[in-house]
């Protein structure tokens, strides 16, 4: 299969999203399938340009206009969307992120030139303030004609069916993964001693992020000189935390990193006991299962999709609110307190302690909650990795590639469901723009690229057939003086409407 991945959130910007889609291309690229991604230019990268295993990225020059999404101007961007998906010969739009102006511009290009499309929604919308109402409309009028959607937990489906009124039969849920074999646990960068405990924070310092919890938290834990917060992440809600830590004169318990890189979180995690989580919304959440899989035990609120990610065993759930979320960490710490506990007096009756016991002393039962590092990180392993992920992305490929693909009229009547009737006339406007194109730029004209990866080590490079010299004058016109320019002509088109690669 071909397929184009496209959205505003990719690298060098970091974040769930972004980390998504590189780990589900390279899955693809392993299992041998044509993968590319269209994003915009990041600063200086422009172009074309080429990641691990051969991932081709198009960072195509459309200017940022807000929050790193481009202008949505449904028109302006066609001439070389069309130019790309024609020429890597793209069978299958994938769409990422209900924020992104350019996934949906290139699914909705993609539906008028025949191509399928799906689409995943890795967020939570309200159906109360204006700001919702207006992104729930946008979401329905650009879903009408989705060949179908990925959610990444079943609340999140729920939400996806009701604000876009997406068929449920055409919404599959897909969860997230994390690279078990990166997010390992290292107990030696815990503490020595045997009292300490770190708890680490790994967020955005949003309001979103229930970073007010966080805040009205950290003074009820004042009177525990052994419980220690590592705060990583950086926002609007930082300097009421560092606000906070100086009016409690705490400053030697509570360390603020700023912002991380995501090469760097691991690194961090592997510090800490306790992992804590106050989002007051959240689809799935990524960064628990990252926590759970470095072997930390989570402290998390239990909105959206949260509840269903993890077994009880790894995670303590609580209301949003301070008091719950108070309890549920003094919970871990008293859990965490235990296992200290009793791993020293193992090893005082050990071999090692000095004082070996004449009769072997039968180890306490170890609780669900008392599982070892490792432990967790196997379980994290089985619950969630790329590979089925991958599979399960497949199949829904797979589906859409049977479905027929849609008419104009079709696509029109779907828009006309919507209620929003002027927007019939902007794919009517695409549609004619299309046509306009498919005369001014013919696609015969279009140099078409390998469809396999050659950069893969288990794939052989297929060199383009021969051209048949006849055929050739017989497509372009002959060999006249006008012909050549005529194809000049159009070559000059092409590099006006192409990338400088």
């Amino acid at each position: 299969m071909r397929i184009c991945i496209a959205s505003d959130f990719f690298y060098p910007n970091m974040g769930g999203v972004e980390e998504h889609i590189f780990n589900l291309s390279q899955c693809l690229l392993a299992r041998g399938h044509k993968v590319i991604i269209i994003t915009h230019s990041y600063a200086d990268r422009k172009g074309v340009r080429y990641m691990t295993n051969g991932l081709k990225v198009y960072y195509v020059p459309i200017k940022v206009f807000y929050n790193q999404v481009v202008l949505p101007t449904m028109i302006c961007n066609i001439p070389l969307l069309r130019y790309i998906l024609i020429r890597e010969q793209i069978e299958i739009v994938h769409g990422h992120s209900a924020f992104s102006t350019l996934a949906h511009e290139t699914m909705n290009i993609a539906q008028l030139l025949g191509l399928r499309s799906v689409f995943t929604d890795h967020s939570l919308f309200g159906f109360a303030d204006l700001s919702a109402v207006v992104t729930n409309k946008f979401l329905e009028i650009s879903l009408a004609n989705c060949n179908h959607c990925i959610c990444v937990s079943h609340t999140g489906k729920e939400n996806t069916v009701l604000r876009a009124k997406v068929h449920q039969d055409k919404v599959s849920v897909i969860p997230n993964a994390v690279d078990t074999a990166y997010f390992t646990p290292n107990p030696c960068r815990r503490p020595n001693d045997d009292e300490t405990i770190n708890v680490v924070v790994v967020s955005r310092l949003v309001y979103r992020k229930g970073v007010d919890l966080l805040a009205g938290i950290l003074p009820k834990l004042k009177h525990l000189p052994n419980v220690h917060f590592i705060i990583g992440g950086d926002g609007p809600k930082r300097a009421l935390l560092e606000e906070i830590r100086e009016r409690n004169n705490i400053q030697d318990r509570v360390v603020m990193l700023g912002a991380l890189e995501h090469a760097k979180v691991r690194d961090v995690l592997v510090q800490g006991h306790i992992f804590l989580n106050t989002s007051l919304t959240e689809a799935y959440c990524m960064a628990i299962v990252e926590a759970a899989a470095c072997g930390l035990q989570v402290v998390s609120t239990k909105v959206g999709g949260i509840p269903e990610v993890l077994p009880s065993s790894l995670m303590i759930l609580t209301e949003p609110t301070v008091e719950s979320v108070y309890r549920g960490l003094r919970e871990a710490i008293r859990r965490e307190v235990e296992k200290k506990q009793i791993a020293s007096s193992r090893y005082l009756n050990g071999s090692l302690g000095g004082h070996t016991s004449k009769s072997p002393q039968t180890p306490p039962p170890m609780h669900s909650h008392r599982s070892c590092a490792f432990e967790r990180n196997q379980t994290v392993a089985n619950l969630y990795n790329w590979n089925n992920v991958t599979e399960r992305t497949e199949k829904v490929y797979r589906t859409v590639l049977r479905e027929p693909s849609a008419t104009l009229d079709i696509m029109m009547k779907n828009c006309l469901r919507s209620g929003v009737w002027p927007f019939v006339l902007v794919i009517s406007l695409c549609h004619l723009l299309l046509r306009f194109l498919d005369w001014f730029v013919p696609r015969k004209f279009i140099d078409l690229c390998c469809t396999d990866n050659p950069f893969a080590s288990n794939v052989v490079p297929v060199a383009p057939p021969p051209h048949n010299v006849q055929a050739m004058k017989h497509e372009h016109g002959g060999g006249s003086v006008a012909a050549r320019r005529k194809r000049e002509r159009f070559s000059c088109r092409q590099v006006a409407l192409a990338l400088d690669e």
